[in-house]
C-alpha cells in the first residue's frame, strides 16, 4: 500500500446527525488544563462490523471525556461502486449507523459527534481525515485476521499505524481477544446466563 499523494483529493459526504443531542457546554474546571476545557477531537473509524462497534465502545469508555468531539469516519471502497458516496442507499445506511452511534456517544460519555462518509481506500482516507482534523488520536478496530492473512491481504489498522503522521493510532483488538462487551446495556434485574 502506498501513501496518498498530498495533492490528491477524495470524495466525502457529511452525515447529518440528529439535532436532539444538545450541545455540551464547556465544563467549568478550575484546575484542569486548557485542552481539557476545550475538549479534544477524536477520530473513530466505523463500519457495520462487530469489531468496529467494539472499538467505538472502547473509545467511549476508556478514551473520551466531557467536551470532546467524536469524529465518526465511515470509509466506503471506491471499487464498491462508482460515486458510492453520492449513492443515496449507501449514504442512508451509513447515516442510520452513525445516528445510532452518535446517540450512544452522548448517552454513555456525553460527547458530541460529527460524522462523515468518505470514499476510497479505507486506510488512506482515514489518514487523510486525520491530517485534516488533527485529532488527539485515531481509534480503529481490527478484523481479527491471522497475521499471515493480514500481511497478504493488507490491514486498515496496520496501514493507519504505519502511515498516519498527524496523530497517534490506537488499535483496539476484537472481542475475541478478551472483553465480551465494554458497554453493558443489560439491566441489573435481568439474570445473567
Amino acid at each position: 500500500m502506498e501513501a496518498l499523494p498530498e495533492d490528491e483529493e477524495y470524495s466525502f459526504r457529511e452525515v447529518v446527525l440528529p439535532s436532539l443531542i444538545p450541545v455540551v457546554p464547556e465544563p467549568e474546571l478550575e484546575r484542569e488544563s486548557g485542552e481539557r476545557r476545550r475538549g479534544r477531537d477524536v477520530i473513530v473509524a466505523v463500519d457495520h462490523g462487530p469489531n468496529s462497534k467494539h472499538a467505538f465502545d472502547w473509545a467511549l469508555v476508556h478514551f473520551c471525556r466531557l467536551a470532546d468531539t467524536l469524529h465518526l469516519v465511515h470509509a466506503v471502497s471506491s471499487s464498491f461502486s462508482l460515486q458510492c458516496v453520492k449513492n443515496d442507499v449507501v449514504y442512508e445506511t451509513s447515516q442510520a449507523l452513525m445516528e445510532k452511534l452518535a446517540v450512544e456517544a452522548y448517552q454513555v460519555a456525553m460527547v458530541k459527534s460529527v460524522a462523515r462518509v468518505v470514499e476510497g481506500d479505507a486506510g488512506k482516507v482515514i489518514c487523510k481525515e486525520a491530517e485534516k482534523v488533527k485529532p488527539a488520536a485515531v481509534i480503529v478496530g481490527t478484523r481479527g485476521r491471522s497475521l499471515v492473512r493480514s500481511v497478504l491481504q493488507g490491514s486498515v489498522s496496520e496501514y493507519c499505524f504505519h502511515n498516519c503522521k498527524s496523530a497517534p493510532v490506537i488499535i483496539v483488538p476484537g472481542k475475541e481477544a478478551g472483553d465480551e462487551s465494554i458497554v453493558d446495556w443489560t439491566r441489573s434485574e435481568d439474570p445473567k446466563p
